[in-house]
This record gives structure tokens, C-alpha cells and sequence, in this order.
């Protein structure tokens, strides 16, 4: 029974991730920009939910003839050389004729450079393959952990959205209102639906109360610190705090920690590969949505 129901858990995990791609490639944009609705080409998203929903391969840029440059076929004109016999020389000892003025070469504005390539772009404008996968192993993660009580079904829906929330911050550094907000209020339905049903193995007042803690805690870190954190990473840590605090306030704490410290290996990485420096920024989202996954994995596996 187990097996079987990992098993699905990982097939639905596959199909929701084929859906991340395309929303993540909209929402990937600067704060003061409008979400995308058109392929890097220029082509209109079009399918379900008004093109929210759809894989990311472009049908026009599939069927799109590359463009040749121009300039770079044969028939280039180029000067031929004269045939005419030389002018006699004069008789010796006369008087040479005047040279004769040089015939105007043309100017280079006559054979003007070649037109510089149109731009091509791939049919498809964003990976299809990694964000499926790593979709599909969480949620088979986290049917083998969690078995068949009822917060599975709350985290196999809130699966997709963390990882096209960590998809959207590793891209823009950004982690959509339009997002975190709803996932905070999900969450907190969602698990108060659970713990009215049986065999349930979590609190939800432990839920609301791990949300408060964890939100105020990266409040007060933004308050001390706004460059080192952003607002939408406080945003964030309400829905992760409530899913963590279900399980009780150790395994709140071991997933908030686990966030914070796979940020500082990675942080710490970069500084001695010299690829970033002490006050470089960077995308701390999808080490909080890894560390609340490691914690709901150990709190479903001690319920």
C-alpha cells in the first residue's frame, strides 16, 4: 500500500511539475515589471488559464525558418583586372607625358557591411526536464514519510508551489505576493481540514503557532538587516512556519536551522570559489523551502 502510494504521489508530483516551467518563466521578472505573456520571441502565451497553464515549448518559434544573413552567399562583386596592353613608353630623351589623375576608387559606403544575423530563439524557453524531477522525488519523498495520514494531501499540493517559488528567487531574487500570500493562507486551511480528520499526526494550533514564531523571527531580521533580507523571504517563512510547527516546535526549529544553514555552505561556497563576495546577495528561498522540507520529512517520521 505504501509503495503504491509513493508511487502515485511521485506520478502527480511529475505532472504538476510539467506545469511549474511555463509559470515560472512569467513570474521570473523585476518588481516593477508586469508578469510575461509572450516567449522571449515575442509570441503570445496561449492555453489554460489564460496561458498561465502550458508546457514551455513555443509552437510559432518551432515552425520559424532560421534567418540567413545577409552577405555571406556567393556573387560578392569584386574588381576584375584590366586586360588593356600598357600605354607605350615615351622616346627617350622627350618629355613625359602628365600622369593622368588616378581613377576614383569607390568608397567603402558602395559594398556596405553585411546586415548583422536576425535573432533565432529554441522552440522551448525554459528546461522541462530538472523542475518535473525534482517535483516528482519530493513528493515521493514525502509520501514515503508521511504514509496515509491525512497531511499528505496538504503537502502534495503545497509541493509544486515551493518549488516554483525557489525556481522564481534562484532566477530573479524575487518571491511573488501572489505566491507566498495564498500559500501562507492555504496552508493554515488546509491543515485545519486535517486535524479534524482521523489519524492525523500533527497539531494545528502547534501549526499557527510555529507560523507566528517563524515569520517574526525573519521579521525581526529584516528590521535589523533589510539588505540581507528581503520581505518576501518573511512572507515565506509564514506558510513554512506553520507546516513545520504541525509537527511540534523541535522540528520547527531543525527546519528553520537546516534553511539557514544550507544558505551559509552555499553563501560560504561562492566566497571561496570567488564567485561572490561578503555582501553579495543571494537567493535565500530555496534553501528555506529545502530546510522545511528536511524538518517535514523528520516530523512525519517520529509522528
Amino acid at each position: 500500500m505504501e509503495a503504491m502510494l509513493t508511487v502515485l504521489a511521485a506520478l502527480w508530483g511529475a505532472a504538476a511539475g510539467l506545469l511549474v516551467p511555463r509559470a515560472a518563466h512569467r513570474f521570473s521578472v523585476e518588481p516593477d515589471e508586469s508578469w510575461r505573456d509572450t516567449c522571449p520571441a515575442g509570441h503570445p502565451l496561449t492555453g489554460i488559464a489564460r496561458g498561465w497553464l502550458g508546457s514551455t515549448r513555443c509552437p510559432v518559434c518551432a515552425v520559424t525558418p532560421v534567418p540567413v544573413a545577409a552577405g555571406t552567399g556567393p556573387g560578392t562583386p569584386a574588381d576584375k583586372a584590366d586586360d588593356s596592353p600598357p600605354p607605350e613608353s615615351p622616346h627617350p630623351g622627350s618629355t613625359p607625358p602628365e600622369s593622368a589623375p588616378p581613377e576614383s576608387t569607390p568608397s567603402e559606403s558602395a559594398f556596405p557591411a553585411p546586415a548583422p544575423p536576425a535573432p533565432t530563439y529554441p522552440a522551448r524557453y525554459a528546461p522541462g526536464t530538472l523542475v518535473p524531477v525534482v517535483t516528482a522525488l519530493a513528493c515521493a519523498v514525502l509520501a514515503a514519510a508521511t504514509g496515509t495520514r491525512p497531511e499528505l494531501a496538504v503537502w502534495l499540493l503545497l509541493a509544486p508551489v515551493g518549488v516554483l517559488l525557489a525556481t522564481i528567487d534562484r532566477r530573479v531574487h524575487r518571491l511573488p505576493d501572489l505566491l507566498t500570500l495564498p500559500a501562507a493562507g492555504a496552508v493554515t486551511v488546509l491543515l485545519g481540514v486535517a486535524a479534524l480528520l482521523p489519524e492525523h499526526g500533527g497539531s494545528w494550533l502547534s501549526g499557527l503557532l510555529g507560523g507566528a514564531a517563524l515569520g517574526g523571527f525573519y521579521l525581526l531580521l529584516f528590521l535589523i538587516n533589510p539588505n540581507g533580507m528581503g520581505f518576501g523571504d518573511v512572507k515565506l517563512a509564514l506558510s513554512l512556519g506553520v507546516a513545520l510547527g504541525w509537527y511540534g516546535w523541535a522540528v520547527l526549529f531543525a527546519g528553520g536551522f537546516a534553511g539557514f544553514l544550507l544558505g551559509a555552505v552555499y553563501g560560504f561556497g561562492l566566497m571561496v570559489l570567488r564567485r561572490a563576495g561578503r555582501k553579495t546577495g543571494i537567493p535565500f528561498g530555496p534553501f528555506m523551502i529545502t530546510g522545511a522540507l528536511l524538518g517535514i520529512l523528520l516530523g512525519a517520521l517520529a509522528a
